[in-house]
């Protein structure tokens, strides 16, 4: 899709950040953008990156630049997935299949949503690009098997089961905003959602949507309406353990990934019970607070592990330089979901089509500035840790009288 004159402004992912912003309700926005208690983790995930530093491989061949890799058993043609990411059409009315659509065009790999707001057959239908579907453990065995069966059904070449989510995180900033899942109005709401009559008019004149893949599950509440919320809450199966994962693993009988991995202990056994990927990532913040950045357990993991087991980064990737620092330190590729729904709320498809190309130019700018012609040629030494950050030793909590 050529680039709309309109989004050449928006010359970085801070760019499209800021508009994406403007144009969403407050509600919608804290939903997007907000962490867990005190978002220590949110803010960490971004900013750890700027403790490594770049080492330039000098006097080196760089006059063509090859990003191509594998992962997942696909070819992509740069080493970036898009996350899963749920009711994507809270952000823009074309939602799961615009992502779907501009992921194949940009060559990389989309990973649907069990919480989508688009079924998982529909946004497999969008593209001919490769796709993961991801799923969670449930209370509702029948509901795990269906899942699964019919992203089988559908051709998803992948697929990803998170395991950080047995209950919901601390948002509190999503709390305050009034937020609602499907948004309603309500005193506390209104001026906010009044206050971006465009998003307003495009979510009232479309079809209603709620979760996709579950909607033959949630039943009308005491009130005659779907009771979204109750279902959800006691959906997720809060006994989760490794056998739950490992029954996943040999029923699907593919390339699977365990999405939420955070220490070397459990990306053994992920690989023991027959993972063969792992996405380090604390949920973008959004879960546990207080936990270290992906970037900063990449390479002990991978020093732990070798190479016989893939490894996504996934959590705060905002410029080039952090997926050239995470593939230098030993991630087979990176996974974004913040930079992409930005370019969905700001202009749907050719918005997430932009924010794919500003990060590819950058990747491959930064790896030509860094003298790395291939994905193969950047390597650990390229990344410098100028010096171990000093963290606090644990003391007595004191408590106040």
């Amino acid at each position: 899709m050529p680039l709309p004159p309109a989004l050449k402004q928006y010359l970085n992912i801070a760019d499209l950040h800021h508009e994406a912003r403007r144009r969403l309700p407050l509600p919608v926005y804290q939903y997007l953008e907000r962490g867990s208690d005190d978002e220590y983790s949110l803010r960490n995930n971004t900013s750890a990156f700027d403790h490594y530093q770049l080492q330039p491989h000098a006097l080196a061949d760089v006059s063509r630049i090859d990003t191509r890799t594998r992962v997942f058993g696909c070819e992509i043609d740069w080493p970036v997935i898009l996350a899963p990411t749920g009711m994507s059409r809270l952000f823009h009315p074309d939602g799961e299949l615009a992502v779907a659509r501009a992921a194949a065009q940009a060559g990389s790999l989309y990973c649907a949503s069990t919480f989508s707001s688009t079924d998982l057959e529909s946004i497999a239908a969008a593209s001919q690009g490769p796709k993961m579907f991801q799923v969670y453990v449930v209370t509702d065995q029948q509901l795990n098997n269906q899942l699964i069966e019919r992203a089988r059904n559908a051709g998803y070449e992948a697929m990803c089961l998170t395991v950080d989510t047995v209950v919901g995180g601390n948002r509190e900033a999503v709390a305050r905003a009034g937020m609602s899942i499907p948004p309603a109005l309500s005193l506390k709401s209104m001026l906010q959602f009044a206050a971006r009559p465009r998003w307003v008019w495009s979510y009232l004149s479309r079809p209603k949507w709620d979760l996709a893949n579950l909607s033959e599950r949630i039943r009308p509440g005491r009130n005659g309406k779907r009771d979204m919320a109750s279902y959800l809450g006691g959906l997720l199966e809060r006994r989760l353990d490794w056998t739950h994962a490992e029954r996943i693993i040999r029923q699907w009988n593919g390339p699977f990934a365990i999405k939420g991995i955070m220490s070397v202990a459990d990306a053994r056994r992920a690989r023991e019970i027959g993972a063969s990927a792992i996405f380090i990532s604390n949920h973008g913040g959004r879960q546990l607070d207080c936990t270290p950045a992906p970037i900063e357990l990449v390479a002990e993991i991978r020093a732990a592990l070798g190479a016989d087991i893939e490894i996504i980064v996934d959590g705060g990737i905002r410029r080039g330089t952090h997926i050239l620092k995470a593939l230098a330190m030993g991630a087979n590729a990176c996974s974004i979901g913040r930079p992409y729904l930005y370019g969905l709320a700001v202009a749907g498809q050719a918005g997430v089509e932009h924010a794919l190309r500003l990060l590819r130019a950058e990747l491959e700018r930064d790896m030509t500035l860094s003298g790395c012609a291939s994905i193969a040629a950047i390597t650990a030494d390229l990344v410098r840790d100028p010096a171990p950050r000093l963290r606090p030793i644990p003391t007595t909590r004191e408590v106040s009288p």
